[in-house]
C-alpha cells in the first residue's frame, strides 16, 4: 500500500514544504539523528551516490531499521537498471517513517507511476538532458509531489558548464513544469562550495528568484543560509499584510503612495500563505526533533 500523506499527519515533516533537504549516506547511521538536529526541514538518507557499491546492502539496512524505529526521512533509491533498486523498493515498502522516495536519474513516466504506486510520494531527481525534456510530463504522474534538479550530473551529461548562465534554461524549465502540472515549486541542486556560507547563501537568494522553493545540501553548516533564503523576511510579511489589507472590493489598493494592482495583491496573498505553511513545517519538524532527543 502507498505511504499516508505526510500533509494528513501533524507529526510527520511534509517534504513539498521543506526549504531545506539534507543527504546523509545511509551507511552512517550515527548521523542520521545528527541531521534531524541539523535544523533541516527534511533529512535525506542516501543510498544512491553517496554509499560505494560494497556498502549498498548495509546502507539500505542501516536506513530500513532507523526508519522502523521512529526516524523519519525522504530516501534516495538507486536507479532503475541497478542491481541495487528492485531491492530498495522491497526494503522501504510500508515503513512507518519514510516520508517519500526520491528517484535518481528520473526520465521515465512508467518507472515514477509504478513507484507513486508503491509509495504514494515520490520526489524525481531530474539530472539528464532527457529528464529535463520530459520536465512537464514528469510533474504531471500523479504522487510526484515535488522536482528536484541535479545539477551536477544534468551539467554532465548535457556538456554545459556548471555556471548560472548555462544551467538557467534546466533550471526555469523545472519550475515551469512544475507551476504547469500543479505541484509546489522545485528543490534546487547542491553548492560544493563547503567552506564558504556565502556562497550557498548567494546561489539559494538566486533560486528563489527563478521560482525554487528549497535547495539539496550536503553538509549541516548550509542549513541555516537556504533555510533564511527561502523564507519570507519580516518585511515581506509585513509589506504583505499591509498591501492585502488595503485592497478594495475592486482589487486596487494605495499603500505608501504607490497603486497596487491584482498581481501584486496577489503576490502578497501568496507570501503570507508561503509563511503560514512554513510556520507549520517548523513545527512539525521541532516535534520530531524533540521526539528523537
Amino acid at each position: 500500500m502507498p505511504s499516508s500523506d505526510p500533509g494528513d499527519r501533524p507529526d510527520r515533516p511534509d517534504p513539498r514544504d521543506a526549504r531545506s533537504l539534507l543527504f546523509v549516506p545511509g551507511n552512517r547511521g550515527d548521523r542520521f539523528t545528527k541531521a534531524v538536529a541539523s535544523g533541516a526541514d527534511a533529512v535525506v538518507c542516501d543510498l544512491e551516490d553517496g554509499v560505494a557499491p560494497a556498502a549498498k546492502d548495509t546502507a539500505r539496512d542501516t536506513v530500513a531499521g532507523w526508519l522502523r524505529a521512529g526516524g523519519q526521512a525522504v530516501v534516495r533509491i538507486n536507479a532503475p537498471g541497478t542491481p541495487w533498486y528492485d531491492r530498495d523498493i522491497a526494503a522501504l515498502a510500508g515503513l512507518p517513517g519514510l516520508l517519500g522516495v526520491m528517484l535518481p536519474k528520473a526520465e521515465s513516466t512508467t518507472d515514477l507511476a509504478t513507484l507513486c504506486g508503491t509509495f504514494g510520494t515520490v520526489l524525481p531527481l531530474v539530472e539528464t538532458a532527457l529528464g529535463v525534456h520530459r520536465a512537464h510530463e514528469i510533474a504531471a504522474v500523479p504522487g510526484v509531489v515535488r522536482l528536484v534538479f541535479g545539477s551536477l550530473d544534468y551539467a554532465l551529461d548535457a556538456g554545459t558548464a556548471l555556471t548560472d548562465t548555462a544551467l538557467l534554461h534546466a533550471r526555469s524549465t523545472l519550475v515551469l513544469a512544475s507551476r504547469v502540472g500543479g505541484i509546489i515549486a522545485p528543490v534546487d541542486g547542491v553548492t560544493t562550495d563547503l567552506a564558504d556560507p556565502a556562497a550557498t547563501a548567494s546561489a539559494a537568494r538566486l533560486a528563489r528568484d527563478l521560482g525554487f522553493g528549497g535547495k539539496l545540501c550536503i553538509h549541516p553548516r548550509q542549513v541555516d543560509p537556504v533555510n533564511h533564503a527561502f523564507s519570507p523576511s519580516t518585511e515581506e510579511i509585513r509589506r504583505a499584510t499591509q498591501i492585502v489589507k488595503a485592497v478594495t472590493d475592486d482589487g486596487v489598493a494605495v499603500v505608501d503612495g504607490a497603486m497596487v494592482d491584482r498581481p501584486v495583491v496577489e503576490a502578497a496573498r501568496r507570501t503570507l500563505i508561503h509563511a503560514a505553511r512554513r510556520q507549520v513545517s517548523l513545527e512539525r519538524r521541532d516535534r520530531h526533533q524533540n521526539g528523537l532527543s
